[in-house]
């Protein structure tokens, strides 16, 4: 062999022994390195946790027993809620029975609207009156037992009584063509005297609840040819109205109802300005124009 061809040999195997030893190693050789390199990792992960100390029983807070007199307090809130559920259940056992006697009454007034005479239907409602003013006597005693507490227990019987102020508003018209006063109101109720008295805001809310029974009213006496009811009814109503402007009334629920008194006005100008427009409204006196 010549030199130039044995160098170039041996240079060769030299190459493939480098290569060789450069190349990875086979899996097989690998696997027990790897096992070696990741034991000590997998035991500090998986050991179990070392127990933890136990806390001393002495250091626990000891328990503690409620207090004498947090209890005295409950239990003196829970005698007067007590107290004060039974006394409501009784104020709205009789209210019950002043709502049912009330709708007797609007019941009978409504005969109003149709040819009935008027002196039967107002003794009809009359007779209901009684009825309603034993009552509020009944109901007068029951608030004895909790002086001073008359607007604790007022939202239980408010309605029932803007609805009976209302129906006795509407029948004293009806008899005398003017205005029930708060005074008389009272004294029909039997409540002018003692603590238990009519509120103001009650009294104006029913006259409100009257003034949409009108409407009705002169449509039907009209038919019935009594052209010269919607005169009437105009000047009481403008009187009225009038009255309650005079008022400084809050964005409530009375203001609301004296807002929809307006659209009652409203309503019964127009059926007068009908009948006056056709002639069927007799004809005013110097006198009655000038009331």
């Amino acid at each position: 062999m010549r030199p130039a061809a044995a160098a170039a040999t041996a240079a060769a195997i030299r190459l493939r022994a480098a290569a060789a030893s450069l190349s990875p190693p086979p899996a097989a050789l690998l696997a027990p390195r790897r096992a070696a390199l990741l034991l000590p990792t997998l035991r500090r992960f998986c050991s179990p946790a070392p127990p933890r100390a136990s806390v001393a029983s002495d250091s626990e807070p000891p328990s503690r027993l409620p207090s004498p007199v947090m209890d005295a307090q409950f239990e003196s809130f829970r005698s007067q809620l007590d107290e004060s559920s039974t006394l409501r259940d009784r104020i709205r056992s009789v209210v019950s029975e002043i709502e049912s006697a009330s709708r007797v009454a609007s019941a009978a007034l409504l005969l109003v609207h149709q040819p009935v005479p008027l002196e039967d239907v107002l003794g009809k409602a009359k007779a209901q009156v009684d009825v309603i003013k034993g009552l509020y006597a009944q109901l007068a005693e029951v608030l004895k037992e909790c002086p001073g507490q008359y607007y604790r227990y007022h939202g239980d019987w408010r309605s029932e009584t803007q609805a009976v102020v209302s129906m006795l508003a509407f029948t004293h018209w009806l008899e005398t063509g003017g205005l029930l006063m708060h005074a008389e109101a009272q004294e029909k109720l039997g409540l002018s005297s003692g603590e238990f008295c009519l509120d103001v805001e009650d009294y104006l809310t029913g006259l409100c609840f009257m003034s949409n029974e009108f409407p009705r009213f002169v449509v039907n006496r009209v038919t019935a040819g009594d052209y010269d009811c919607p005169r009437k009814v105009l000047s009481f109503l403008t009187d009225l109205h009038a009255s309650f402007r005079m008022l400084n009334l809050r964005n409530d629920f009375l203001r609301k109802k004296f807002d929809g008194m307006k659209y009652d006005l409203r309503r019964v100008e127009e059926v007068y300005y009908d009948v006056k427009i056709r002639g069927l409204a007799p004809v005013e006196s110097k006198q009655e124009a000038a009331q």
